[in-house]
C-alpha cells in the first residue's frame, strides 16, 4: 500500500473509532453488580496462558524464531511464491481484508485473524483442527492455499542449510531423513510457537473494565457513555456474550447465526457438521501419534467431538478483539461493516441460538440509536498498537549443540529494533536474514 493510502486507512479508522472516547451526550449508565461480574469477566487482558502440552517446542525462542523464517518464506508452497503472510498480513491484523482468502485460488472462506489464538480447543471456521500446529498443516497441503505435499516440505527443510539449522536448535536432532510427516509436523509445531506469540493489545475498553475491578472512576471522556450504553446492551438484552464470553470475547463454541449466506461452489457450507469425522480420522490430530503430551489430557475434547450434536452452518464463533481491523465480516466476508453486521443481529434472537428445541425466537429488535452504540463499543474492543516487530534474526550457526544467530541486527540495539516496521517486501528480505543480499537499502518506518 502506498504511503498516502497507508495514512489516509489510518486516518479514516482513527475517525471511525473516536466515537469510544467522544464528550458525553446523555448520562452516564449505571451498572448494577451483576452486569459488574458479567463486564470484570472478560478480563484482565492479555489472559495468562500456558506452553501447549500437544506441541513440545511451545514457548521455546529457538521454535518461535524457526516458525517466523517459515511463515514468511514462500518456498514452503508447492508453487514457491505464496508464503502464509499472503493472507496473514501484519499490517491488516493478520488477516487480507477481503471478503474470501486467495492462494493458489480463491477458498470458501474469509481469512480469519491470527491473533489470540493461544489456549484455544478447535481451530479454522468449522473447527477442523484440534491443535494448533495440525490446523497449520491444513493451508499448506490445500491444493487452493498453498498446495505443498509433506515431501516438498520436508525436502525443503533437509536441503536448505538455513532451514536444517533452525530446525536442529529447535527440536534438538536433524529433520528425519525418510519421514516426510513427521518433518511436516514439526514444522506445524513450530509455526504454532510463533503464531501463539501473536496477542492483541490494550483497549479502551480494558482500561474500563480494569478500573471497575479497581473500584476507580476513570477521568471524563475517557470511555464515552455511548461505548458504556452498548456495553450494557452486549451484556445484557442483546445477549452477545453469551457466545462471546471471557477476555478473549469468544465461548470457542459453534453455532448458525444466519449472517453468512454464500453458497461456494453451488451449494451451502456445511461447516462445522462436515468435519468431525474427518478430524476425527486425520492421521494429525491429537488422539495420534504426534501428539506431545503423552498422559492423553490434552486431547479430551477430541475424544468428545464425536459425540456432539451439530447442524449444517454453524461456524465457530470469532474474537471480537481488534474487530475494527479484520473487516469484512462473517466466514464468507459477506458483512462489510460492524453496522452491517449489527443490524444483522438485531433482527434476531441470539439466546435462542443456543436452545435448538424448536421454539419461535424474540427479535431483539434494537432501535438506531442502540445499533450505533452497540457498534461503539465493539470499536472500544479494538487497539492500533501492535505488538509483534519484525526482528533480524540473522543466520543460524549451531556451536556445540546449540544455536547461534550471527548478522542480521544492522548494528541496532534491542530497544531501537522494536520501534521501527518495515514495508512488506523488505519483511521478507528481513525475516529471512538476508539483509545484505540486496543492493536496495532497508526502509524503516517508525510505528511511534
Amino acid at each position: 500500500m502506498p504511503s498516502a493510502s497507508r495514512y489516509a486507512l489510518a486516518a479514516g479508522l482513527a475517525c471511525a473509532t473516536l466515537s469510544w472516547a467522544s464528550p458525553a451526550d446523555e448520562a452516564r449508565p449505571v451498572f448494577t453488580p451483576a452486569e459488574i461480574r458479567k463486564i470484570l469477566s472478560h478480563g484482565p487482558w492479555p489472559a495468562k496462558a500456558q506452553p501447549d502440552p500437544t506441541n513440545r517446542v511451545s514457548g521455546k525462542r529457538a521454535a518461535i524464531d524457526f516458525g517466523e523464517h517459515l511463515f514468511f518464506d514462500p518456498r514452503l508452497s508447492g508453487s514457491g511464491q505464496i508464503a502464509c503472510a499472503r493472507c496473514h498480513v501484519p499490517e491488516h491484523n493478520w488477516t487480507d481484508q477481503l471478503r474470501r482468502g486467495s492462494g493458489m485460488a480463491e477458498v470458501d472462506r474469509n481469512t480469519p485473524t491470527l491473533m489470540n489464538l493461544r489456549a484455544q480447543r478447535w481451530f479454522g471456521w468449522d473447527g477442523g483442527a484440534d491443535s494448533l500446529w495440525s490446523q497449520n498443516l491444513r493451508p499448506i497441503l490445500d491444493r487452493r492455499e498453498l498446495a505443498a505435499t509433506p515431501r516438498h516440505v520436508a525436502e525443503l527443510v533437509r536441503n536448505d542449510p538455513q532451514l536444517s539449522c533452525w530446525y536442529r536448535s529447535s527440536f534438538g536432532a536433524a529433520p528425519s531423513p525418510t519421514d516426510d510427516d513427521a518433518v511436516l509436523v514439526d514444522v506445524g509445531k513450530a509455526l504454532a510457537a510463533f503464531v501463539e506469540t501473536l496477542t492483541s493489545g490494550y483497549t479502551p475498553f480494558d482500561r474500563f473494565r480494569d478500573a471497575l475491578a479497581r473500584g476507580e472512576a476513570l477521568p471524563p471522556g475517557t470511555y464515552s457513555e455511548p461505548a458504556q450504553r452498548g456495553l450494557k446492551i452486549f451484556i445484557g438484552k442483546g445477549g452477545c456474550e453469551s457466545c462471546h464470553s471471557g477476555p478473549n470475547f469468544t465461548g470457542g463454541g459453534f453455532f448458525g447465526t444466519g449472517l453468512s449466506k454464500a453458497t461456494p461452489r453451488g451449494r451451502p457450507d456445511p461447516g462445522r457438521h462436515a468435519v468431525i469425522q474427518n478430524m476425527l480420522e486425520s492421521r494429525y490430530n491429537l488422539l495420534g501419534a504426534y501428539n506431545d503430551d503423552k498422559t492423553g489430557a490434552a486431547a479430551e475434547h477430541t475424544r468428545r467431538a464425536a459425540l456432539e450434536k451439530t447442524a449444517p452452518g454453524e461456524f465457530k464463533v470469532p474474537t471480537l478483539r481488534n474487530l475494527v481491523l479484520t473487516g469484512p465480516y462473517g466466514r464468507d466476508g459477506s458483512a462489510d461493516t460492524l453496522a452491517d453486521v449489527v443490524r444483522h443481529y438485531s433482527g434476531i434472537d441470539p439466546v435462542r441460538l443456543h436452545a435448538r428445541d424448536g421454539r419461535p425466537a424474540q427479535p431483539l429488535n434494537l432501535t438506531q440509536r442502540e445499533q450505533t452504540d452497540l457498534v461503539v463499543f465493539l470499536e472500544s474492543l479494538s487497539t492500533f498498537a501492535n505488538g509483534w516487530r519484525p526482528d533480524a534474526h540473522g543466520r543460524c550457526q549451531l556451536q556445540g549443540g546449540s544455536r547461534k544467530a550471527e548478522g542480521g541486527s544492522k548494528g541496532l540495539p534491542r530497544a531501537a529494533r522494536i520501534n521501527f516496521r518495515l514495508s512488506p517486501f523488505d519483511l521478507w528480505v528481513y525475516s529471512r536474514g538476508c539483509g545484505g543480499c540486496f543492493s536496495l537499502p532497508l526502509t524503516l518506518r517508525s510505528s511511534r
